[in-house]
């Protein structure tokens, strides 16, 4: 089978026209509009950056959420970043709403934050943003509003079911011998709080070896802090197809250095990290089948998981090689 990326760098799958902002911002104490542009990279919202008389925000159009379920994103970045975390704060309108509706789509306003994504993290960066991450799942512990896992596992399954009989037989197999793994487990014993749940190298904003924000928490949801590690292990520490073993322990040493890891996450760790694998090879599978319209989109390439879920399979044995010092 044979997937076509587009090569385009940005998605809109919303446009908007300078009349259309400036009337929508209206309605926010930000001052007046000076420019706009879209944002490069995102593949679920439109996105632009909003430049005012007064400062630069992050203009978020929301394709999949709808209008009710954003204020709970909104109020958890709210909640970090109150905490001292790196966040996005959101904007409020002169009427005290976080969300409303800009052509024809739930949109909101928030903080542009400092620092740039990197490609090519080091040891560094890794241990930098597992004690961000620690510092994230010991603050939204008392985060109260409800965030349901929008990717569990009747997500799982419906997806692959509609994939499945369009995918060739290795990939096929590849999938059914993990969602086998899953099935036989029990993982409700394990530390939970609410995880970012994508925190993906383009969500998080570096200065040099500091974060400067972290990014797109719409994602976000009640889960397991083993799997949000899990999800940023298998991005932030591959290297051409495979997890560098030195990457892998230092996100965790700098984790475990402020929330100490458990033995039962211990013994979970490698299939939590087949589960994280497989569930972005899955959406990246659907998305390459099922396209999105846009003016200017594009799919992230499902092979770029193929290729850690089968790494993952081949090394299940020796997750200790990745655990923390």
């Amino acid at each position: 089978m044979r997937f076509f990326i587009s090569e385009k760098d940005m998605s809109v799958f919303t446009t908007v026209s300078r009349s259309e902002l400036s009337a929508w911002l209206a309605k926010f104490p930000i001052g007046d509009l000076l420019d706009f542009q879209g944002i490069s990279a995102g593949i679920t919202n439109t996105n632009y950056f909003v430049t005012t008389t007064q400062n630069t925000f992050v203009l978020t159009l929301f394709e999949q959420h709808s209008a009710e379920q954003l204020p709970a994103f909104l109020h958890l970045m709210k909640h970090l970043s109150h905490a001292g975390l790196p966040c996005p704060m959101p904007i409020e309108s002169n009427e005290g709403e976080l969300v409303s509706i800009l052509n024809g789509k739930p949109a909101s306003l928030v903080s542009r934050l400092m620092g740039q994504d990197i490609q090519h993290p080091d040891v560094q960066h890794c241990y930098t943003l597992g004690q961000f991450m620690a510092h994230m799942h010991i603050t939204a512990q008392d985060f109260t509003e409800p965030l349901p896992d929008t990717r569990d596992q009747a997500w799982f399954n419906q997806v692959w079911e509609k994939i499945r009989d369009q995918l060739d037989s290795e990939t096929a197999a590849q999938i059914n011998q993990t969602l086998t793994n899953l099935h036989s487990q029990d993982f409700s014993d394990l530390p939970s709080s609410v995880i970012h749940a994508d925190l993906f190298r383009d969500n998080v904003l570096m200065q040099g070896h500091h974060i400067g924000g972290v990014i797109d928490f719409y994602y976000a949801c009640r889960g397991l802090c083993l799997y949000d590690l899990a999800i940023a292990v298998n991005d932030w520490c591959e290297q051409h197809g495979e997890i560098n073993i030195e990457k892998a322990r230092a996100l965790l040493d700098g984790y475990h250095a402020i929330r100490p890891l458990t033995q039962g996450e211990h013994r979970a760790w490698s299939l939590i990290l087949q589960k994280a694998a497989l569930r972005f090879l899955l959406s990246r599978l659907h998305d390459a089948l099922f396209p999105a319209s846009g003016e200017l989109t594009h799919a992230k390439d499902p092979h770029y998981f193929k290729k850690i879920l089968e790494w993952h399979l081949q090394h299940s044995s020796d997750s200790a090689l990745i655990w923390h010092s």
